[in-house]
């Protein structure tokens, strides 16, 4: 087969499955519309900010859910990102190979796990160790039940339990990304910033983080994308109640956990209520992915790239 016709075949090829990835994408907003457009007419936009969710009545509001979403999904990126950060670098640039190699796999092999094996561990492991010693030393020892939104009234369950859990299973992929992100940063470049006098601190400032710029936000929108949509580690550990959180030991629901616990035997304004809630659900994923194209176009445009 001649070289023309080849090349002409492969740029088809991927023409192909560009296309595809959109239609792909309009066939997923398109179904998920449609069958929600019963509670869209019904509810209208009340649907986003009603507390109310009555199976009896059926009358369901989607704000308990979006906004457990949220704060897990905050919880999650606030401690997984700073741990990442520094394993990475321990990683990188202090670790000797006999500790980085062998911890390297460890990191991959979290990757690998089954979430429902971190909610059955979070279950049966981490919510007994929450309510008899973490949460009473973090309250009682450290005096943070003073604080306005940690809360006194704790039994394990509850956002900061399911934010933990959700952190340790997006450590690894952010801790991944950011590891091979800073292993690119050509070594001249920090042995000259050494030579020059710079500190350690001042390398990694300086010429590491700048250099990984683009990779670090491009990890940290990985981690976020992966914990808006998780939905079995999430389910055990939460709570499962539609309200509003009053404390980040409160229990609650996120719009994953809502959907696995009612979607079996939805039917009606029920289903069409769910249908809306996993159209919401792919909203903000959406934006999330935009959020990552913004910044990294603004971190592109700060290094004097166009």
């Amino acid at each position: 087969m001649k070289p023309e016709l080849l090349d002409k075949l492969f740029r088809l090829a991927c023409g192909f499955a560009a296309i595809m990835v959109v239609i792909l994408l309009v066939g997923f907003f398109g179904q998920l519309f449609y069958h929600a457009l019963p509670a869209i007419k019904q509810f209208g936009v009340k649907f986003l900010i009603s507390t109310e969710w009555d199976p009896v009545n059926n009358i369901y509001g989607a704000l308990p859910s979006i906004t457990g979403t949220l704060l897990t999904t905050a919880i999650a990126v606030i401690i997984a990102v700073p741990v990442s950060f520094i394993v990475a670098m321990y990683l990188v640039e202090s670790a000797p190979p006999s500790i980085s190699t062998p911890l390297g796999h460890a990191l991959d092999l979290l990757a690998t796990i089954p979430s429902i094996i971190y909610g059955m561990w979070g279950l049966f492991v981490f919510v007994p160790l929450m309510q008899n010693k973490i949460l009473p030393f973090l309250s009682n020892n450290l005096g943070l039940g003073k604080l306005p939104f940690f809360g006194t009234i704790y039994n394990g369950f509850g956002f900061l339990t399911a934010g933990i859990i959700l952190a340790l299973m997006i450590l690894p992929f952010i801790c991944a990304v950011m590891r091979d992100v800073f292993k690119l940063v050509p070594s001249v470049l920090k042995e000259s910033a050494f030579g020059a006098g710079a500190t350690h601190w001042e390398v990694t400032y300086d010429i590491t983080m700048k250099y990984g710029a683009r990779g670090l936000v491009g990890a940290v929108f990985i981690g976020l994308g992966r914990a808006v949509g998780e939905t079995m580690a999430i389910l055990y550990v939460i709570g499962n109640t539609q309200q509003l959180p009053n404390s980040i030991l409160s229990s609650g629901t996120t719009i994953a956990a809502t959907l696995a616990n009612n979607f079996g035997e939805a039917e009606g304004i029920l289903r069409s209520s769910l249908f809306e809630l996993g159209l919401i659900l792919l909203l903000m994923s959406l934006c999330v992915q935009i959020a990552a194209n913004l910044w990294l176009k603004r971190v592109n445009r700060q290094m004097g790239e166009k």
